[in-house]
């Protein structure tokens, strides 16, 4: 993989910088000391501008090209995973109950490759902004940094992020043109019927009954109410119900997740949902209270700018997969990209542990090529001259 030589000198300290960052996570928008590590790294690399704050920990910095021209935005997200760590690593997780399990400390490390590199050379006309962001995991970061204004305030033209995969080659890249993540919904269904004694169900209106045939019912939705080439997914993780073998309880719980690509999809399972629940309660004669909540939307790449970071990302690994499909996950750079035209890749992290998993850990060999793509994107995107 030709890695940007002057990047691969970087190599020990950006490993040195992301094991600190895995050593110390921080979850959803309280990133504060990441935040404080990694301005202090963007000033010992004379960044032009850092602003700090943003979404409460989040940071942009400014780093001026020769000339004049537009800015392109780089995003590294920050937070970690509310879970212990079981790698047993001299540079695991030293805070109980945080863990760096999706590997955002190689995205931030990545990013800080980058912009130590493109400080240095400036071999680019306008401004690159680096979006250091808190909360992709819980709480949707990158939509409260929209919503403050930094896409407008500091004129990005057009964005871009990584985010490491497992499983697949180390420095290998893939992505897709159009949707490639899912938007995310979670709803919850709150049952009341009577409770009474087990031994006397005649007097009791029992919201078990009601809760497993609004399970089985939910189940109708993507094999009767959908178009089957339209992508959907509908799980029901959770079922909470009773405490004791011989009471049947008052309330019952069924809750769970929708992953769709399209509005009108989206809008169908909820339009079911109502129907369902407000069916199944009049039949079984208990009270059901549906909750919608609308999360995450589908992350969009742009065609021609994929196509872009595509070429880019050929430039720096000889593994480029240009229509790698799409998937069910989420991802919060959606918001990002529903405001400005850009690309999300992935990068190879080997054949490691799965994301969010308690024995993850992110490859230090992959940071080098990381860095080495945003760069090479700010200098393809904005040459000089």
């Amino acid at each position: 993989m030709p890695v940007i030589n002057r990047i691969a000198d970087y190599a020990n300290d950006m490993q040195t910088w992301r094991q600190h960052l895995h050593a110390h996570p921080e979850l959803a928008f309280d990133c504060h000391k990441t935040a404080a590590f990694v301005v202090e790294r963007l000033r010992e690399f004379g960044i032009d501008e850092i602003h700090e704050g943003i979404a409460q920990s989040g940071v942009v910095a400014i780093i001026d090209g020769q000339g004049a021209g537009p800015t392109i935005g780089l995003r590294a997200d920050m937070d970690a995973l509310p879970m212990d760590e079981l790698t047993g690593l001299d540079h695991a997780s030293t805070v109980k109950g945080k863990m760096h399990a999706c590997g955002h400390d190689g995205h931030t490390t990545m990013l800080l490759g980058a912009a130590k590199y493109l400080a240095e050379t400036r071999n680019f006309s306008g401004r690159v902004a680096l979006i250091f962001q808190p909360a992709e995991e819980d709480g949707g970061g990158a939509d409260i940094m929209v919503k403050e204004g930094i896409l407008d305030k500091f004129n990005i033209g057009q964005v871009y992020a990584l985010h490491n995969a497992p499983g697949t080659p180390v420095g290998a890249f893939y992505t897709t043109p159009g949707p490639i993540l899912a938007a995310v919904d979670e709803f919850r269904v709150r049952i009341t019927g009577k409770g009474g004694h087990a031994a006397q169900p005649q007097d009791t209106v029992d919201p078990i009954v009601a809760a497993v045939a609004i399970y089985n019912a939910v189940q109708t939705i993507i094999s009767r109410n959908h178009y089957p080439q339209d992508d959907l997914v509908i799980s029901v993780t959770q079922f909470h119900a009773g405490s004791a073998d011989n009471v049947i309880p008052e309330t019952a719980l069924v809750s769970g997740t929708v992953r769709t690509f399209k509005r009108d999809v989206q809008a169908m399972v909820m339009k079911r949902l109502e129907e369902i629940v407000a069916g199944q309660a009049a039949a079984f004669g208990v009270h059901a209270d549906l909750s919608y909540e609308v999360g995450y939307p589908a992350t969009v790449n742009d065609a021609d700018k994929t196509a872009f970071a595509v070429k880019v990302a050929r430039e720096v690994s000889a593994d480029v997969v240009d229509d790698g499909g799409r998937e069910m996950g989420a991802e919060d750079f959606a918001y990002m990209l529903d405001k400005r035209p850009g690309a999300y890749l992935f990068i190879g992290n080997g054949d490691t542990a799965g994301l969010h998993h308690p024995n993850y850990d992110f490859d230090d060999t992959v940071a080098p090529v990381g860095a080495s793509y945003f760069a090479r994107l700010v200098e393809r995107a904005q040459p000089i001259g």
